[in-house]
C-alpha cells in the first residue's frame, strides 16, 4: 500500500482527520495514522504508514507510541510476518469511550484536582469569589461522574444513550421559537 494506491476518499478522509486533530490539539501525524488505520480493513505495518502517509520513519515510530499511549492502537501479529502490524478499533463508540477516558485522565482530571484546592484555599476571597469556585468546582465533579460512567458502558448502551438524546431533543422548544 502506498501514498498513490489510496483511494481519493481515503486520501481525504486521512487528510482531513489530520487537519481536526490538530485543531483538537493532537499531532496532525498521529491523527493522520489514527485515520489510516481506522480505515484500513487489515492492520497496517511502519513501513505501510510511511509509505502512504510519505512521512520519515521516525515520526510514524513516536506517533504510534502516542497512539499506545492513548490506547487506540494495538500491536497485531501477522502469521508468516515478523514485522509489527497495527489496528485500531473500528467500533465508533468504543473510539468514543477511549478517548473519552483518556482525555479525563490528561486533561480533566487535573482541572478538578486544581480547582478543589482553589476552593480550600479560597477562605480569604470575597464571598462571590467563592461562590463561583464551588460552583465550578461542583460542575465539573458532575462532569466527572458522567464522563467515568461513560468509559464503562458498553459501545451499544452509549448508543442508545445517543439515541435517547436525540429523542429528547423532540421535546425541546425549537431555538427562535416563542
Amino acid at each position: 500500500m502506498t501514498k498513490d494506491r489510496l483511494s481519493p476518499t481515503t486520501r481525504a478522509f486521512v487528510t482531513h482527520w489530520g487537519e481536526m486533530g490538530t485543531r483538537w490539539g493532537i499531532n496532525r501525524t498521529v491523527a493522520q495514522i489514527h485515520a489510516l488505520l481506522y480505515i484500513s480493513e487489515k492492520p497496517l505495518n511502519a513501513d505501510d504508514l510511511v509509505d502512504c502517509l510519505d512521512v520519515a520513519r521516525s515520526n510514524i515510530s513516536m506517533s504510534l507510541k502516542d497512539l499506545t499511549g492513548w490506547g487506540l492502537v494495538t500491536l497485531v501479529h501477522l502469521p508468516g510476518d515478523r514485522r509489527d502490524h497495527f489496528t485500531t478499533p473500528s467500533d465508533v463508540w468504543e473510539l468514543f469511550r477511549v478517548i473519552i477516558a483518556e482525555r479525563k485522565r490528561r486533561e480533566f482530571d487535573p482541572t478538578l484536582q486544581a480547582m478543589s484546592a482553589m476552593v480550600s484555599a479560597s477562605t480569604g476571597e470575597s464571598v462571590e469569589v467563592r461562590r463561583r469556585l464551588k460552583e465550578l468546582h461542583a460542575f465539573m465533579a458532575s462532569i466527572a461522574e458522567i464522563m467515568d460512567q461513560l468509559k464503562v458502558l458498553p459501545p451499544s448502551a452509549l448508543a442508545g444513550l445517543v439515541g435517547a438524546a436525540g429523542v429528547l431533543s423532540t421535546l425541546m422548544p425549537k431555538r427562535g421559537s416563542s
